[in-house]
């Protein structure tokens, strides 16, 4: 099982500062990215006056922070991933995770991510069936459940329906490696790698902790 904490940044600088937070403790961390639009509210780089910071990254002009000492997954809650995908892609972002309810043409962006070498997964909502899953799934790298109905926020409450559609999942397709967003606790973990979740985002749990070494700790002894 993978513990990463999940981000939802403001900014590049907080980004830093919460990436700091955990620095020496895991190697992979999930950044949240919010475009206001499929999301209530935005995140990093769709803030008011970020609109370039992302392509400068592109262009070699800045980096994501400690770029060398994270392996980077992006979660990409946003209107027509396909038309932004390789801009995440071409920041340094190892991993991307589109949102099937958000995916206009995941087929190709599928295509993009494998010629850049990225794992690519798709990301299901509470309300969504799995068996829309059907055309992808042998194709994709993993599953990611969201637990939580309301996505865009950290500190939302977890919806233990989700259990449910892991395992129904994991019967289905016992190779799949699924990760499960959206109000995990120490509480709830065990419960979702019991139901065969085998990556874990947390969020508030971690960074709203006065100890986020001991609680990573914590996670990743369970």
């Amino acid at each position: 099982m993978q513990i990463l904490p999940a981000i939802i940044p403001k900014s590049l600088k907080d980004l830093e500062k919460k990436l700091s937070q955990v620095r020496g403790l895991v190697s992979a961390v999930q950044i949240d990215i919010l475009d206001g639009k499929y999301t209530p509210e935005p995140s990093w780089p769709y803030n008011e006056g970020q609109d370039e910071e992302l392509l400068g990254i592109c262009g070699g002009e800045n980096s994501l922070p400690f770029a060398d000492e994270f392996f980077f997954e992006a979660d990409l809650m946003i209107e027509n991933p396909d038309e932004k995908i390789e801009d995440f892609i071409c920041a340094g972002f190892d991993r991307i995770i589109v949102h099937l309810e958000s995916a206009n043409n995941i087929s190709i962006m599928l295509e993009k991510a494998k010629d850049f070498g990225i794992e690519f997964g798709v990301a299901i909502g509470l309300d969504t069936d799995i068996e829309e899953l059907e055309e992808c799934i042998e194709k994709i790298d993993f599953v990611q459940f969201m637990g939580i109905d309301n996505i865009g926020f950290q500190g939302e409450k977890f919806n233990p329906e989700v259990l449910e559609k892991i395992s129904t999942l994991r019967e289905l397709y016992p190779d799949i490696t699924i990760s499960v967003d959206g109000g995990v606790n120490l509480k709830n973990a065990v419960h979702l790698v019991s139901a065969g979740a085998n990556r874990l985002a947390v969020g508030s749990a971690i960074f709203g902790s006065e100890d986020v070494g001991g609680v990573i700790a914590q996670f990743e002894n369970l």
